[in-house]
């Protein structure tokens, strides 16, 4: 496949407003704002050196800040190593006195700064989120197989080795953000409940069945997935449940934030089921792309999963001021009328949504109300620009044919 280095990100930086940029280890934040920010002032607290001294010396940021001018930009790498410099920061924001910059604190965990009370700087600061890539920022260098084994964290992408440097990505943080900082007592227990939530992917969460596989008390494994969310590894989607005429299930939808996390965490014997894992990763992959896209777009859409307590189902309802639009994915290269029958039903109860299927052929065809798109179709076109009219544009061209 194609090797990139340099890829055009769509995240896009606030213009003089201080902001938190979150993400996983590996997404690209600190090259972004080297990249973006040539002229910046950097303090990379994953330096033991510089680490320790902001974390004995906070004022001496007081002092560096001094010697900067208005509209510099002062950038603070991995912020959650030195929690304290927050309420540091926050009176620098306050001190007439000092110099007007804008602040970029980056942060691969919030645990410590929820931990230490932390306020994110009275709301002086915005908070935005770096993902891992999308196909669209790939453009040609975008391969499916590849994303659905590897995922698409840069960190991963351009390894020669990308099996092996998987899993020393997932090594790193148990040993230097779950071991090194305390987080837990028992790692051997807390890696058996990453690899029970693997099983989760792309699931209803059931924290109660997970605790009786990881024989974990469910108090600690409740800790254990707040543990999870906080270190950026997963994320959750609630229920659809607007103008309801169907009762709909209660809990929340499970993924990890990158496919090629979840396959590294995944167990792969003669007893697991391929297919399953294998339908399980590509819906978690257009999850990752959906959240990716609503995060960066930035325009109130929301992400939501449907299920009826009837066993009715759809995998994604993108809900905003501009979209409502039904999505299921399947992994099949044939579309069989068993695929569409969670859509037929949703369409049922808002015939204003669009309904999509995304599969794993190669046509574009118009199932009565439902438009079926292959997945190496949307994906690529899919950009925070575009605000699904592509989608919209497919669906009038499809019903022109009819």
């Amino acid at each position: 496949m194609n090797k990139v280095k340099v890829v055009k990100r769509f995240f896009h930086a606030p213009q003089k407003q201080s902001y938190f940029l979150f993400g996983p280890h590996g997404t690209g934040k600190s090259l972004f704002l080297k990249f973006y920010y040539p002229k910046a002032k950097f303090i990379d607290l994953l330096d033991d050196a510089v680490q320790f001294e902001y974390t004995r010396n906070p004022e001496n940021l007081k002092h560096l800040l001094a010697a900067m001018r208005d509209n510099d930009v002062l950038i603070i790498d991995e912020v959650q190593k030195a929690p304290n410099l927050l309420s540091s920061i926050h009176k620098m924001m306050e001190d007439q006195s000092l110099p007007r910059v804008q602040y970029v604190l980056t942060g691969s965990s919030a645990r410590k700064l929820k931990a230490g009370g932390a306020d994110l700087l009275g709301g002086r600061a915005l908070v935005k989120t770096m993902h891992p890539f999308m196909a669209s920022e790939l453009e040609s260098a975008f391969d499916l197989k590849h994303a659905l084994k590897n995922g698409l964290l840069p960190v991963i992408f351009n390894s020669d080795d990308p099996k092996n440097a998987l899993a020393a990505y997932i090594n790193v943080y148990l040993q230097q953000e779950v071991r090194q900082e305390g987080i837990v007592r028992n790692l051997s227990a807390f890696t058996r409940f990453l690899e029970a939530m693997s099983y989760s992917h792309a699931e209803i969460l059931n924290l109660a069945n997970i605790s009786r596989e990881c024989q974990v008390k469910r108090s600690t494994l409740d800790s254990y997935y707040e543990i999870l969310e906080d270190l950026l590894l997963g994320f959750s989607i609630r229920s659809f449940k607007k103008n309801n005429r169907k009762s709909t299930v209660e809990s929340s939808k499970f993924y990890f934030f990158d496919s090629g996390v979840f396959k590294a965490l995944r167990p792969a014997g003669p007893l697991d089921d391929p297919d399953h894992a294998e339908g399980s990763a590509l819906e978690g992959l257009v999850a990752q792309h959906l959240r990716a896209w609503a995060q960066y777009m930035d325009q109130g859409s929301e992400i939501y999963f449907w299920r009826t307590r009837a066993g009715n189902e759809v995998d994604f309802i993108i809900y905003g001021p501009e979209n409502f639009i039904a999505i299921e994915v399947k992994k099949n290269s044939t579309i069989h009328p068993s695929d569409l029958s969670g859509l037929k039903s949703f369409k049922e109860d808002y015939p204003t949504s669009i309904c999509v299927l995304l599969y794993g052929g190669s046509n574009i065809e118009k199932r009565g109300d439902i438009l079926c798109l292959p997945l190496e179709s949307f994906l690529p076109e899919l950009t925070p620009e575009n605000n699904m009219n592509f989608i919209k544009k497919y669906f009038q061209a499809q019903a022109g044919r009819i």
